[in-house]
């Protein structure tokens, strides 16, 4: 009988709740307290359902809740908080286990089924589901990384690139030329690279300067008839290339420091091929070799003495990058490491010693000289293709250069005049057949048009 009474009681505060809660007040629920499975509690459910705070837990197909599980609670913000973060818990453990499935073939594996939740219900996805999602987010994200994307930025770049003729160009090739050289100590292939890295900084210090205007009895038709007799001897003492080049050095950076009289042109010329003889040649001639090779023009003691001023007035400086040191280089790029060769390094060897007699390349650098050596050699040559990757790597110069086309087509002219001309040292060595006959050769005279 009081319970009776207590339900009819709280069947009549039910209106004056809703009444409260329309108004915007707070219902006074602290007077009571509820207890599960009562009719107070049930008739608090349109209440509670009007503000969307209530979570109905559905059970899963097949399996019953238990009790406790079927209990309705309201969400707050805390308690929601944790039902995500549980969630998210629950998901990253059991994507570690999924995730590695993701390339089994899609017919073993089974899309949960999917219900449609009730409108008063917070609905959370189930784990498999995320982990398919989060498999199909991955597959998509590479799928777009694959698509080529054109952006705005692209298509003015590939504009530009078009422009310049650079669009379709392939990828450089740049073979190793010191891949036969590796067990050879004095190749010291460690250390090439920054060697030469070196030179062509170092080529740009004391170089000779355009000394003809300055020297009063002295022109480039002199200095020719020097070049092609200190060839002579160089030739008939058997000298290593080295001495021949460092000579020509030597000659050319003291004419262009101190002013010299026509009769001591060639005294100049004797003393600075013995400096170079000592300086490079394990078995260096000696004095009187050279004073009889010119024909006892000058005495031992003028030799000596000349030989001392230039040393001074050259600061005793011979260590310099010649023209030879950058030949052995690009020679070895022109042919690959390719020791059989030997039309191919004739050729360049012939085309550096005219290159010599020509007063206008004596301010070239050395490294641009040895280029149009080889780049003529290539030319006489006719070899296919003209200039590669690997030359352009090593010498630093392209074939379209005007700096290359000029020195080169300077080195045509010369050889297509060798034969005819007076000076004719570096044609008869190189017509020889200890050379091969590479002077014999047509020369490339269509790059001088």
């Amino acid at each position: 009988m009081a319970t009776r009474n207590h339900n009819n009681a709280a069947a009549a505060a039910a209106p004056q709740l809703r009444h409260h809660h329309n108004r915007g007040g707070v219902p006074a629920l602290g007077k009571s307290k509820a207890v599960p499975g009562r009719t107070d509690a049930m008739n608090r459910r349109p209440v509670l359902g009007d503000i969307g705070n209530l979570v109905t837990v559905r059970p899963a197909e097949g399996k019953p809740q238990p009790q406790e599980q079927q209990v309705n609670r309201p969400i707050t913000r805390s308690f929601g908080a944790q039902l995500v973060k549980n969630a998210q818990a629950n998901a990253a453990i059991k994507n570690a286990a999924i995730l590695p499935a993701r390339h089994a073939p899609r017919q073993d594996r089974k899309a949960p089924a999917k219900l449609p939740p009730p409108e008063d219900i917070i609905a959370l996805s189930s784990d498999s589901e995320q982990s398919r999602t989060q498999s199909e987010s991955s597959a998509s994200s590479v799928r777009s990384r694959r698509k080529a994307i054109n952006t705005l930025s692209s298509v003015l770049s590939a504009r530009s690139k078009a422009a310049c003729g650079i669009a379709d160009k392939p990828r450089q090739v740049i073979e190793d030329i010191d891949k036969l050289d590796v067990n050879d100590e004095l190749a010291v292939v460690e250390y090439i690279e920054d060697i030469y890295t070196f030179y062509k900084i170092a080529q740009h210090e004391r170089r000779p300067c355009d000394y003809i205007e300055a020297q009063v009895e002295i022109n480039a038709k002199m200095r020719a008839i020097l070049v092609d007799w200190i060839l002579e001897v160089h030739h008939k003492f058997e000298l290593m290339p080295e001495t021949l080049y460092l000579t020509m050095y030597i000659i050319d950076q003291y004419l262009s420091l101190q002013p010299v009289l026509r009769r001591e042109l060639q005294l100049v010329g004797v003393s600075a091929m013995l400096i170079a003889c000592k300086y490079e040649e394990i078995w260096a001639p000696e004095v009187n070799d050279f004073i009889l090779i010119s024909d006892s023009a000058y005495t031992r003691e003028q030799i000596l003495s000349m030989e001392k001023g230039i040393l001074n007035r050259l600061e005793w400086n011979l260590t310099v990058p010649t023209v030879y040191m950058f030949l052995v280089r690009f020679l070895k790029a022109a042919t690959l490491g390719n020791k059989v060769e030997k039309e191919m390094e004739n050729m360049v060897f012939f085309f550096a010693e005219l290159a010599l007699m020509q007063y206008d390349l004596v301010t070239r650098l050395p490294s641009l000289v040895a280029a149009s050596a080889v780049y003529a050699a290539r030319l006489t040559l006719k070899k296919a293709p003209l200039w590669t990757d690997t030359l352009k790597h090593h010498t630093g110069f392209r074939e379209s250069e005007a700096e290359l086309i000029e020195c080169t087509k300077m080195l045509v002219s010369a050889h297509s005049t060798a034969a005819e001309s007076k000076l004719r040292v570096v044609y008869k060595k190189y017509s020889s057949e200890q050379f091969g006959g590479v002077a014999l050769r047509p020369p490339a005279v269509e790059i001088c048009k």
